[in-house]
């Protein structure tokens, strides 16, 4: 005879789980920064030969684009086993799998050492980057969304994107003395260093997440065996509109990767000449900015709907794009500060602490891994690219930033449209979210469940 014994439900831990996406998120985008600031600055003196400067440049830049054709299938992969298994053994695979590929990357030998061995030992690390991170802020806003009350979810899901904004700032705070140093000390052992100590992050964030309980939205749904056995399937079936939505939405983080890559790598060229410290620093103070605004901001959406907010975001970075670059052509490091405030620390930042809730309340919980993940990983292939296009738009004079940004402007406007098309989530209760996509059996519920008591929350229904 076996006994079988109920396991009550976990609580939801709300500031717990908000602390491991920080820190999720952090070592995800202190490698991200990292791995950018190198790309820009370093790697095609290192991985590439010397014979044409130009075309090295360009395959560096590339080699940051690499990331992220890896990221659609990490979230096609993690993304099944995040909906199958639980969000947080997933998300502490994703932590090894980061750390491991970031430190890899310093003990890399270069061109000189070994030929064309040398970038493609680059791009394995690199896939390996994308592959995890595909998986990671999928992971990490689900865990935060699924853990925080019903009328804060964008408040406490957005410290997944403050910890985008402690990742930049602390990867910039330990690449600025590096870039600091002498041309050869950079290029022989310097740039190794900030990847060294990826190790550290990695081993705080570990600690955080292990001791995180599983979700109780997670856990409900296993009990109501409402786990699907083939969520991308599902997900394909029942929501593909909403990952469409979400690829077009996901265009604005093209921003993202122009203003930290290709930004820092057009300003400190010999065409502009602006000292590569102070772009870091441009970098640092503007991302700093965004750990005040990005919770102040992702209130905000909880108190007036998360379409206006995302939609003023998008539209305003749009327009200061064309400010931080012209800033940049005139050399003024005063308009520099500002053009990069108004655009990253302000607008964009409406946005970036957004889209974790937003884009996970568009999905039920059976699938709701599955199609934040792939949604955001395609979406977020051109932003990958971003940089190495921005230079292949680039024209000669003054001027020539001008094609990069009204890329950039197309790609926001684009993500505003997708937007105004959303579903506005944020007074809908966390166990409905997604309830008007699902199929239930017929004649044993209506198509869309009734509103849940606060007493009395629904289980999860299972899309058929």
């Amino acid at each position: 005879m076996s006994i079988t014994i109920d396991r009550p439900a976990p609580e939801r831990m709300p500031r717990k789980a908000a602390a491991a996406a920080l820190v999720g998120s952090a070592l995800e985008y202190y490698d991200f920064f990292i791995y950018g600031a190198a790309a820009a600055l370093v790697f095609s003196h290192v991985f590439f030969s010397a014979d044409d400067p130009a075309v090295a440049t360009i395959a560096s830049l590339a080699t940051f684009g690499v990331g992220y054709v890896a990221r659609p299938f990490g979230g096609l992969v993690l993304g099944h086993f995040g909906d199958r298994i639980g969000r947080k053994r997933v998300l502490i695979l994703t932590l090894m799998i980061m750390g491991i590929a970031s430190l890899a990357i310093g003990f890399l030998p270069t061109y000189d050492q070994i030929g064309l061995w040398a970038p493609a030992l680059l791009v394995l690390c690199r896939l390996a980057q994308g592959f995890s991170a595909g998986g990671e802020a999928a992971g990490a806003s689900t865990l935060a969304i699924e853990h925080a009350p019903d009328r804060r979810r964008a408040f406490f899901s957005g410290f997944t994107m403050t910890g985008y904004a402690a990742g930049m700032v602390l990867a910039t705070i330990v690449f600025i003395p590096i870039a600091a140093l002498p041309e050869d000390d950079l290029l022989s052992w310097g740039w190794r260093v900030p990847f060294w100590l990826s190790a550290v992050v990695l081993v705080v964030a570990y600690i955080v997440r292990s001791r995180l309980d599983e979700t109780p939205v997670f856990h409900e749904a296993k009990s109501a065996d409402a786990v699907e056995k083939f969520p991308a399937a599902q997900v394909f079936r029942h929501q593909w509109q909403d990952v469409i939505r979400v690829v077009f939405m996901s265009l604005f983080a093209v921003a993202q990767t122009v203003f930290t890559v290709f930004g820092l790598a057009y300003a400190t060229s010999d065409a502009v000449g602006i000292d590569r410290t102070t772009m870091l620093w441009v970098a640092t103070v503007s991302i700093a900015g965004s750990m005040v605004t990005i919770p102040l901001l992702s209130s905000l959406s909880d108190r007036i709907g998360r379409r206006p907010v995302w939609i003023t975001g998008t539209l305003g970075t749009a327009a200061t794009v064309f400010l931080y670059f012209w800033a940049i052509s005139t050399g003024s490091v005063p308009l520099i500060f500002l053009g990069a405030f108004l655009n990253m620390t302000c607008f964009y930042s409406m946005v970036n602490g957004l889209w974790p809730a937003f884009f996970s309340e568009m999905f039920a919980a059976p699938v709701r891994y599955s199609g934040f993940a792939i949604g955001t990983q395609l979406g977020f292939l051109l932003a990958g690219f971003a940089p190495s296009i921005g230079f292949a738009l680039l024209g000669d004079g003054i001027n020539g930033w001008i094609p990069v940004a009204v890329f950039t402007a197309v790609c926001l406007v684009l993500s505003a449209i997708a937007a105004a098309t959303a579903r506005e989530t944020y007074r809908v209760p966390t166990e409905l979210l997604g309830a008007v996509a699902l199929r239930v059996d017929p004649g044993s519920a209506p198509t869309a469940p009734p509103a849940a008591s606060a007493q009395e929350p629904q289980e999860p229904a299972r899309i058929r």
